[in-house]
């Protein structure tokens, strides 16, 4: 996909941008949309990048509009002359690569939707790429972040939800559905009915809200992830024994992974995994207490390199590093 012929633009470094491939990377979650133009350096293209808000009280249709809206923004933004080789989507799962649907736990009005043909049709782009919101961040930081040079490891992303990725051996590890390395649905307590119970995962117990609930429930009067880290600061217990609660649980579900693939590195980003910079100690903390193979305390728990940039870096990385694709 070419655009107009005008003189190439520049990136803030001053790299010509029409004269880089360039690919439209798009990030689907549970609380926004985002998209952006980024070259095969991994750089996201200024002026392209664009959000537009999801939500769990959201319509089915009005998700869909958010996507289109955000799609047409970054392409009517993009450089005179870019050179655009294809889109890479990353969506929170679970995803279907095979059917390009994605049903996204915390969009309950998105079940079975078809992003894939939504991403076509509104960008012009044929064959769209999709795969799951972790993967992505774990190509990111392969790719240009925190996990160069690892060649078996996970990203993770603490948020609204809790996602990974997996790295093994080299090569990202996709699945039968494509939603490999799903880590916040690893259960981490016994069912004490039958059925589904989405609060004995790893999400369920140590996400954002999740864990900003518990804290209300304990008694705690504040009502966000930022109002949680202020009164962490504070020294306030409440605060204090939930975010001990988050990093309990995710020093259990990586002690977890790191017992079926003997993990290198794990790197973690997310709005939530900045509530306070003792949550990696915490994390390291709780892996030590955890682990049930006395190999797995030696995995490196890194806070990610890309920070916010890192689920449209790899969504865009579906494109330009595809030779890592299962």
């Amino acid at each position: 996909m070419l655009l107009n012929d005008a003189a190439p633009a520049t990136t803030p470094a001053g790299t010509a941008v029409a004269d880089r491939p360039l690919a439209l990377a798009i990030d689907v979650g549970g609380t926004k949309v985002e998209a952006a133009l980024v070259d095969d350096q991994a750089r996201i293209v200024d002026g392209t990048r664009h959000r537009a808000p999801t939500g769990a009280d959201n319509t089915a249709e009005g998700i869909a509009d958010a996507v289109r809206r955000v799609i047409d923004e970054t392409l009517a933004s993009a450089p005179p002359g870019a050179r655009i080789l294809g889109a890479g989507v990353g969506s929170a799962g679970p995803i279907s690569i095979g059917h390009g649907t994605v049903s996204p736990l915390n969009l309950p009005v998105w079940r079975g939707f078809p992003l894939a043909a939504l991403v076509s049709e509104q960008s012009g782009i044929a064959d769209p790429v999709l795969r799951l919101d972790g993967l992505c961040i774990l190509l990111a930081e392969h790719w240009a972040g925190a996990l160069q040079g690892f060649r078996t490891a996970m990203g993770m992303v603490i948020s609204t939800g809790i996602g990974g990725g997996l790295l093994v051996e080299g090569r990202l590890v996709g699945g039968r559905t494509g939603n490999a390395g799903h880590v916040g649905q690893i259960q981490l307590h016994t069912h004490d009915g039958g059925g589904r119970d989405l609060s004995i995962t790893l999400e369920g117990i140590a996400a954002g809200p999740r864990i900003v609930g518990w804290a209300k429930e304990q008694g705690w009067r504040g009502d966000t992830g930022e109002d949680l880290a202020a009164s962490y600061r504070a020294n306030d217990p409440i605060a204090v024994a939930a975010v001990r609660r988050c990093a309990r649980a995710v020093g259990e579900g990586i002690a977890s992974v790191c017992a079926l693939i003997d993990l290198e590195a794990v790197a973690i980003g997310g709005g939530f995994s900045r509530v306070t910079p003792d949550l990696f100690d915490l994390i390291r903390e709780s892996i030590a207490d955890v682990a049930p193979l006395d190999t797995i305390d030696g995995v490196q728990i890194l806070p990610s390199a890309l920070s916010d940039e890192g689920p449209l870096i790899g969504a865009a990385g579906l494109i330009h590093r595809a030779d890592l694709l299962p």
